[in-house]
């Protein structure tokens, strides 16, 4: 991984979306239902690399952040932090007033940003009913939430 070149944070670009969906196999992300939201997807990019992503769902009564991976080299450079942050300002942009997020793995990071852990049942039913927490992640997840 060549730390030299800088490394940029933007909208996802169509010919990102191959790359994408690989990283998110790499890291043992679900994929369904992400195809629908690439116009709310934000991409880390070395030159032609994606080396990282995040993904909102919008719905009517708030988002869900999905998808936030960072290839295994460039790990430790803070994209991580990066890509939640800007999702977390396109959420502001577009008038979002609740994140949630569901977690097997990153339960550690994302209090950082604020969130914080919530049963199920908090989780309003528009965003419920993602393909995220229906069909993709399993029971056991924890689910997280931020206010804006």
């Amino acid at each position: 991984m060549n730390g030299a070149a800088a490394i940029e944070v933007a909208a996802l670009a169509p010919e990102d979306k191959p790359a994408l969906l690989s990283l998110l196999a790499r890291c043992g992300l679900p994929e369904a239902g992400v195809r629908d939201h690439l116009s709310n997807a934000l991409v880390a990019r070395q030159g032609s690399r994606l080396l990282g992503s995040a993904v909102l769902e919008i719905y009517a009564d708030g988002a869900l952040l999905r998808s936030v991976a960072v290839e295994e080299d460039a790990r430790g450079l803070g994209l991580g932090i990066r890509l939640t942050e800007s999702a977390l300002a396109l959420a502001r942009r577009r008038g979002v007033r609740r994140v949630f997020l569901l977690t097997e793995t990153a339960a550690r990071f994302f209090p950082r940003f604020g969130f914080r852990a919530i049963s199920r049942e908090e989780v309003p039913n528009s965003v419920r009913a993602s393909l995220e927490f229906t069909t993709a992640c399993p029971e056991s997840a924890l689910v997280m939430e931020r206010a804006l």
